[in-house]
């Protein structure tokens, strides 16, 4: 469990800064950051599988392939795209607390799992992160809300577009972090780093097949028209997404998804969101404000508690409701 434990909290230090990138490319739809990401995560991914291709092959059955296409396409094409929608329209804060709320839901999906804890003894540290979401998302509209703001009417209706993009990305990464789990759980013939290679591969190629459709789009034309300097820029920039945000960072959640429950995997998210709001902090050159620090705080030691709540001892009575997988 404490290796599981690690492995979340690394993949967390890792995947903060993809809520980073939309920021830096802020002249890029969400459509061909995403495209591009995993244009790259498809690349990396196929060479790092070529030493021991024949040996993937050779594991991955039919029903490994669907699997893999499903999640390719819930958990990152359309989680990334709904995600760089929603830091461009309401920010990296707001954005990253709100798929903060993922220890939560993917809590609640895996309460009935095998190994999953009582989930009357998480009450107390899911209350901590839900207060620690709701202080977030009252910051979020403090300025728009106040009198004498001006254009309120506009602004809030594009944060609220940011805000349904953000609660979208927390659907679709929810399902993907539960299914994902689940799955790697009962099909054990592939490690953390083949799982996540494969999958990569399979991304890359839907990548290619979606990149081909947004050079047919308006949008696309603009973008063609960028200086030669913010190409190079976006390619750079989804190279490290693709080697540290898709690669790695799977890598390393896989392995804490196949030794920690969903119900404390689910916590781990947590720390993609702390660290996703110290890389903006820094980025911004700005301290958090006051909101932000309470919610940092009720996060963290929610999932400290959390933690804490799975090495005890299961109850009797718990153990004997847990279903047999």
């Amino acid at each position: 469990m404490q290796r599981g434990v690690m492995y979340g909290m690394a993949a967390g230090a890792i995947w903060g800064f993809i809520f980073l990138a939309p920021r830096l490319l802020p002249d890029f739809s969400p459509l061909t950051l995403s495209v591009g990401r995993y244009l790259m995560y498809g690349a990396v991914s196929l060479a790092v599988a070529l030493p021991f291709a024949r040996r993937l092959a050779a594991k991955l059955t039919r029903a490994d392939f669907i699997a893999l296409v499903k999640l390719a396409l819930v958990g990152n094409l359309l989680y990334y795209m709904l995600l760089a929608s929603a830091v461009q329209l309401v920010g990296v804060a707001p954005s990253s607390l709100i798929v903060g709320i993922l220890p939560v839901t993917v809590t609640l999906a895996g309460r009935r799992d095998h190994g999953a804890v009582d989930l009357r003894r998480l009450i107390g540290p899911l209350s901590l992160v839900l207060a620690g979401i709701a202080c977030i998302n009252l910051d979020v509209f403090s300025d728009v809300l106040s009198p004498g703001g001006g254009e309120h009417a506009t602004s809030v209706l594009t944060r609220l577009a940011g805000l349904g993009c953000a609660l979208g990305a927390l659907a679709s990464w929810t399902w993907y972090a539960v299914v994902n789990a689940r799955y790697l759980q009962s099909n054990r013939h592939f490690d953390g780093n083949e799982w996540s290679v494969l999958w990569g591969i399979v991304t890359g190629l839907l990548g290619v097949a979606l990149g081909a459709i947004v050079w047919m789009l308006p949008a696309g034309t603009v973008q063609a028209s960028l200086p030669a300097s913010r190409w190079h820029l976006f390619w750079i920039v989804c190279f490290a997404l693709a080697t540290g945000g898709s690669w790695l960072g799977n890598m390393l959640w896989n392995a804490a998804a196949k030794r920690l429950p969903l119900t404390l995997s689910g916590q781990m998210i947590v720390f993609e969101t702390l660290f996703a709001l110290l890389y903006a902090f820094v980025y911004d050159d700005r301290w958090p404000r006051t909101p932000e620090v309470l919610a940092i705080v009720l996060l963290l030691v929610g999932v400290i508690w959390s933690v804490r709540q799975h090495t005890l001892e299961p109850a009797p009575a718990a153990a004997k409701e847990a279903p047999a997988h």
